[in-house]
């Protein structure tokens, strides 16, 4: 630290004369150029240093306000984990990623590191059974994260890195954990106020203001001149962190439209309550039909009926409904109220769009306003307090406060990417099931409070978030797609790989892999198989012909959103390059394959194959095609999974041994080097150190990945195929 600040202190000293010599004048190449060879300025690792420690003292502040260490073990949500798991995945995703991205070498306890690695938003890889799970006390989670912080704090202060930091940059990945923990420093937070009171404190840990009225002003719309909205996120160079879903240019022309004044209030709200909108299913879309019937709802699920009075449940304490504080519900709340207030205006009203929110925060200059976010109050403030004014026109709360539900189901930019190291933060939500929130809440920090960010939640959930209404004739989305696509060309490649037909006459691989195995499986149990590294899941699907259960994991959720794709929908389109830009588009169906009737077989789970969960094990086969080769520990690998297999059962390797530094270091190699002078292959270490195991068959299995019409890699993997000893 004290040699760069030495540095930018001489650098500064150069500049400093240069300017005199130039009348106080500089260019900005002179200043670049003289800032190119520093690392970074000790303000930004002072900035970073700052940013981590005050996000972190937040997290662990929240849970403060619990009774007690035994309501860590309690849920606030039946859809999600128990408390402690949150406490714990903050820290775990520092240390799994930064481990991902080889900026660390040794993890710190692997197993907290595989059970608090996976959230919960009810996919179809969420594993949210009890049974599956021993959470340790919270004394080891307090002791993990203490190691943790430590470590993360090392590296901000001694890590070599350079301006800008981009999303191909070490440090990139500290903001990374540490948006991803100001995101739960939110949901948590509503985890805690869906708690039974009686397990929160009633001190004021956080600051309440208390402006409560039982008066609400009268709404309005007022109107929004269009505008030509643009957004551009350069991923090389930003100016603040992103999460991959907003990189991009975007641009959209949006017609004249009304929007309502103010948030909808609690008070506005009410009138819908009393006329008895939650016993009109007329108002509710067709799921939002399902969860009414399904909660038998009434009312907002933070009011609380006490007598004839309803109460609002604030985080950690309870007050008499303010009327003039916007209502916090789901979306399909939202929908039914505009459907009800349509009905009483005499037109139509509705959700805004994305754009249509983008054109507003550009209309009132909303970054210039002050607002109820960044966590300055621990409460919603009232709806008439925060002005975004523009030349005569009034708007009020145009960011913070509470999120502002959005009409748009979010979706991919045309130039979307994931980040490698995070995969699964934006694509599991491309499913028509989650809708854009914009403006962010009293509590959202970081990230959450720029007007770029797309956060996406379920439609039923709960997340500080309210809404406003606008009259408009612009064009919106309404659903992601209209059939099951997958443009991501990196997926339809491996789509095309799993699921196309034989190239230049090499079968498909996945499929005859499976078949050239049959053989060996007429002397062992069928109960139960993993494909580990499954990818996009056609030998998953291929081994439930002969298995009563097959379990697919894959790190990537990308892959695995494939495979879970078909189990729901059959079919999938995608599309194949044949040259340059030009595309051909491929469908792919299960009933087609003949695989339809076997699918419920299938379970896909997101997974570390060098990290599994203790629950992976009684297999009676394990298959890992083109794996061990992309593991950064293949060793660690062969010595764990050797213990997941039942005695007689079979363990399948298949490999081309392209052993690449990119993926494993050297020193980590099976094979492929030369050690005493003696060529090491790795066929030779897996016998030695595969010995409880008899090695039944040594086959090879080509394949053939098509890149475009004319180019296609021929590659040759080696099947071994092995039988635990009894």
């Amino acid at each position: 630290m004290e040699d760069t600040r030495l540095v930018f202190s001489n650098i500064m000293e150069k500049l400093l004369k240069q300017a005199q010599k130039n009348k106080n004048v500089l260019e900005y190449k002179e200043v670049n150029d003289a800032f190119k060879n520093i690392e970074l300025t000790p303000e930004k690792f002072e900035w970073i240093l700052d940013y981590f420690e005050k996000t972190w003292e937040i997290d662990e502040k929240l849970y403060s306000q619990l009774r007690s260490d035994d309501v860590f073990y309690h849920r606030g949500d039946p859809l999600r984990h128990v408390l402690l798991f949150y406490l714990g995945h903050t820290a775990v995703f520092f240390i799994n990623k930064l481990f991902l991205a080889k900026i660390i070498e040794t993890r710190i306890n692997p197993s907290f590191e595989s059970i608090f690695a996976i959230g919960v938003d009810e996919m179809s890889w969420d594993d949210l059974n009890s049974n599956n799970y021993k959470w340790p006390t919270f004394e080891e989670i307090k002791e993990y994260r203490k190691k943790v912080k430590e470590i993360v704090l090392d590296l901000i202060e001694n890590m070599q890195f350079s301006l800008p930091i981009n999303w191909d940059c070490a440090m990139w990945i500290i903001l990374m954990g540490i948006e991803h923990e100001n995101i739960h420093i939110e949901t948590s937070s509503v985890l805690l106020r869906e708690l039974d009171i009686q397990f929160l404190k009633k001190d004021e840990i956080f600051t309440y203001v208390n402006e409560e009225k039982n008066t609400y002003p009268k709404n309005e719309l007022v109107k929004v001149e269009g505008s030509t909205v643009v957004l551009e996120k350069n991923r090389q160079n930003p100016i603040y962190y992103g999460w991959d879903n907003e990189f991009s240019f975007h641009k959209a022309e949006i017609k004249d439209f009304e929007a309502s004044k103010y948030l909808v209030s609690n008070g506005e709200f009410l009138e819908f309550v009393k006329d008895g909108g939650y016993s009109k299913p007329e108002f509710f879309s067709e799921e939002g039909k399902k969860w009414l019937d399904f909660t038998q709802s009434k009312y907002p699920t933070f009011w609380i009926k006490k007598d004839s009075d309803f109460y609002l449940r604030e985080i950690n304490r309870e007050i008499l409904l303010p009327l003039n504080y916007p209502v916090d519900i789901n979306i399909y709340e939202a929908e039914a109220f505009c459907k009800y207030k349509s009905l009483k205006l005499g037109f139509e009203v509705r959700l805004p769009s994305e754009d249509e929110y983008y054109a507003l925060y550009n209309y009132t200059n909303a970054q210039e306003k002050e607002a109820n976010i960044g966590l300055i109050q621990f409460n919603q403030s009232p709806i008439d307090k925060y002005v975004f004014k523009i030349k005569s026109d009034e708007f009020y709360d145009v960011i913070g406060n509470v999120w502002q539900w959005s009409i748009t189901p979010i979706y991919p930019f045309d130039d979307f990417i994931t980040h490698p190291i995070y995969d699964d933060f934006t694509t599991p939500t491309f499913d028509d099931r989650h809708a854009l929130m914009k403006g962010g809440s009293f509590i959202s920090l970081g990230n959450e409070t720029l007007k770029e960010a797309r956060y996406a939640f379920r439609k039923h959930f709960f997340q500080h978030a309210g809404f406003r209404y606008v009259k408009s004739s612009n064009e919106y989305r309404t659903k992601l797609n209209d059939n099951i696509y997958e443009t991501d060309e990196s997926i339809s490649l491996y789509c095309d790989f799993h699921y196309g037909s034989e190239n230049h006459g090499v079968k498909n691989f996945c499929k005859n892999s499976i078949e050239i195995l049959k053989p060996y499986l007429k002397d062992i149990k069928t109960k139960k198989a993993l494909d580990l590294g499954c990818s996009v899941g056609r030998s998953s699907y291929e081994l439930a012909k002969d298995f009563d259960e097959v379990i697919g994991i894959d790190f990537s959720a990308n892959f695995i959103n494939v495979g879970v794709k078909l189990k729901e929908h059959d079919s999938l389109i995608y599309k194949v390059k044949k040259e340059g830009e030009i595309f051909e588009e491929k469908t792919v169906s299960l009933k087609s394959l003949g695989l339809e009737n076997i699918k419920d077989k299938v379970i896909f789970m997101q997974g570390d194959a060098s990290n599994l969960k203790d629950i992976y094990t009684g297999f009676d086969l394990i298959f890992c095609s083109n794996l061990i080769d992309r593991l950064y520990y293949p060793l660690k690998f062969l010595q764990d999974i050797q213990n997941r297999i039942n005695k007689d059962g079979l363990l399948v390797l298949l490999s081309p041994y392209t052993w690449l530094e990119d993926y494993t270091p050297k020193e980590n190699w099976l094979g492929g080097y030369i050690k005493d002078n003696k060529e090491v292959y790795t066929l030779d270490t897996l016998k030695e150190n595969l010995k409880d195991f008899e090695l039944l068959e040594i086959i090879d299995v080509p394949f053939v990945i098509k890149e475009t019409s004319r180019k296609h890699q021929h590659t040759i993997s080696e099947m071994t195929i092995w039988k635990k000893k009894a």
